[in-house]
C-alpha cells in the first residue's frame, strides 16, 4: 500500500523562513537550514523549499541557502521560486534538489514544462498551482498569489500533466494560513482531472484536518503545511501516529 506523505513547506524570503495568511502579512519564523534539519529528523517524508519573492522580484532563485538545506536533509527536496527556464531547473538540481516546482514560469512560458520533462523526466517536474475562487471558478494566480491570470485552474493542471508534469501541488489561496482545514472541494476537482500525485496545500490547522483530508479524498497523495509545524502546534511524529490509528497508511519512524 502506498503511504501518504507529510510535507513541511519552507517559504523563504531574504534567507529566512516566513509565513503569512492568504499569502499576505509575512512574519519571520526561523533559519531554513536549522528548520530543515529538524523536519528531516522528525520523520517528514519530503521537504518543499520556496523562494517566495523570486518571481515577483524578477530574479533567479537564490542558491546559497538552498545548497546548505540540501546538504542537511536526507529526504526528497522539492524547490521552487523564480524557475523560468530549463537552465533554472539545471541550476537548482545541481544544488541538490530532487524535484523542481514551477509556477509563474510555466504561465509565462507554456512550453517550459514539456522542455524540462524531456530533459529531466516527468518525475522531476512539479507544477505548483496557486488557485483562488473568482466568480464561481478556480482561477490560477501568479507571482506569489499577487496576479490573477484568468486561467481556469482545472484546465491548467490538465495541460500541465499532458505536457509532462509528474506531480501537482495545489495551493488554495482561500484557505492558506487560515487553519480551518484543507480546501476539499478544490482538491476533489483537481484529483478528478488528473492521474498524477496531488499534494494538498493550504489550510491545515491540526491533526484532524489531515485525517479528514486523506479519508475524504483518498486520491490525494500528500498533505503539505507550514505554520502548524513551524510554530510547534503539531509535531510530525504525533500526526503520523494519529493518521496510522485512523487507518491512513503512513511511514513511521
Amino acid at each position: 500500500m502506498i503511504t501518504k506523505r507529510i510535507i513541511p513547506c519552507l517559504d523563504v524570503k531574504n534567507g529566512r523562513v516566513v509565513k503569512g495568511v492568504n499569502f499576505q502579512g509575512l512574519a519571520d519564523v526561523s533559519d531554513p537550514v536549522e528548520l530543515a534539519a529538524f523536519y528531516s529528523a522528525s520523520g517528514a517524508d519530503e521537504l518543499v523549499f520556496y523562494d517566495i519573492t523570486a518571481s515577483a522580484e524578477g530574479r533567479a532563485l537564490f542558491t546559497d541557502v538552498l545548497t546548505k538545506v540540501a546538504a542537511t536533509v536526507f529526504i526528497p527536496l522539492t524547490v521552487g521560486g523564480g524557475i523560468n527556464t530549463v537552465e533554472d531547473f539545471d541550476r537548482v538540481l545541481k544544488c541538490g534538489a530532487d524535484k523542481v516546482s514551477v509556477n509563474s514560469g510555466a504561465i509565462r512560458d507554456p512550453g517550459l514544462i514539456a522542455a524540462a520533462a524531456r530533459r529531466y523526466g516527468d518525475q522531476c517536474v512539479v507544477l505548483s498551482v496557486d488557485a483562488k475562487r473568482v466568480d464561481g471558478r478556480y482561477h490560477v494566480f501568479a507571482k506569489g498569489g499577487r496576479e490573477d491570470t484568468g486561467l481556469d485552474a482545472i484546465d491548467w493542471v490538465r495541460k500541465g500533466v499532458a505536457d509532462g508534469a509528474g506531480e501537482i501541488v495545489l495551493n488554495s489561496i482561500d484557505t492558506d494560513g487560515v487553519k480551518q482545514g484543507f480546501d476539499l472541494e478544490m482538491l476533489a476537482a483537481v484529483c478528478d482531472a488528473v492521474d498524477v500525485p496531488v499534494i494538498a496545500s493550504g489550510g491545515a490547522g491540526g491533526v484532524q484536518d489531515f485525517v479528514t483530508l486523506f479519508k475524504a479524498l483518498p486520491k490525494v497523495d500528500a498533505g503539505l503545511a507550514a505554520s502548524i509545524f513551524h510554530f510547534g502546534e503539531v509535531a510530525i511524529p504525533d500526526l503520523k501516529r494519529a493518521l496510522a490509528a485512523a487507518g491512513v497508511p503512513v511511514r513511521l519512524i
